[in-house]
């Protein structure tokens, strides 16, 4: 007998059984490192292309920013539409609301800000011509996000004649088409509009002025109250 028929016969049947088993135990844990893997490399282009897997999670927007981009969506009532009731706070702790001037006229001017150049000359203008409202049979009521407070210190500060209202929640903003994208140094962002809206003593609504120019617009919203 050679040495090589030796030594493979050196083996007994028992080794040989028992280095089968040692190698079928390697075989699933190899299977289980190349599943690894290949999920894993199944994830890592998941988030390259954006698919999204079982235990993605895409957020709902809140029903804030829902109704912002439904006010945004809506540009300016229509003349002749019947204006949108309101009930907002006000300078000096009151209340203010579309029914308290029921059979006349009534200018709504929504500015951006309390206290800031633009809207403050705005404010002033309204109140230089007050009277001419009112004798057009016109009340005039400025409209912005900020709180009853600033609203007060803005009109104490000015001198202003003419009630201050907040919605600091902008529904009122969003239902005056007074609410939407605006952009500004070349960023985009939701915010008011500057807009004036005339209201018939039908309440109804008789003409709107939106994307306003602060110089003149006073003057051109008495001419249009006259007239109506």
């Amino acid at each position: 007998m050679s040495k090589k028929t030796r030594k493979k016969s050196s083996k007994s049947p028992a080794s040989r059984k028992a280095s089968v088993a040692k190698a079928s135990a390697k075989r699933p844990a190899l299977k289980a490192g190349r599943s690894q893997a290949t999920k894993s490399s199944k994830n890592l282009k998941n988030r390259q292309t954006g698919a999204r897997g079982p235990s993605s999670r895409i957020s709902k927007p809140s029903a804030a920013a829902h109704s912002n981009r439904k006010g945004a969506a809506r540009a300016v009532l229509a003349e002749g539409e019947k204006a949108p009731s309101f009930h907002l706070p006000r300078d000096g702790g009151n209340t203010i609301s579309l029914q308290d001037f029921a059979g006349q006229k009534l200018v709504l001017f929504f500015y951006p800000r309390a206290d800031t150049p633009g809207c403050t000359r705005e404010a002033i203008d309204f109140t230089r011509l007050k009277d001419a409202f009112a004798s057009a049979g016109t009340a005039v009521v400025g409209v912005s996000g900020d709180a009853p407070k600033a609203q007060e210190a803005f009109r104490t500060k000015h001198q202003l004649a003419v009630p201050l209202a907040s919605d600091e929640k902008h529904e009122m903003l969003a239902a005056y088409g007074a609410w939407g994208e605006k952009s500004m140094y070349g960023r985009t962002f939701e915010g008011i509009i500057r807009t004036t809206v005339l209201i018939g003593t039908d309440g109804k609504v008789i003409k709107v002025w939106r994307n306003v120019r602060v110089d003149g617009h006073a003057d051109e919203v008495l001419a249009a109250a006259q007239s109506a």
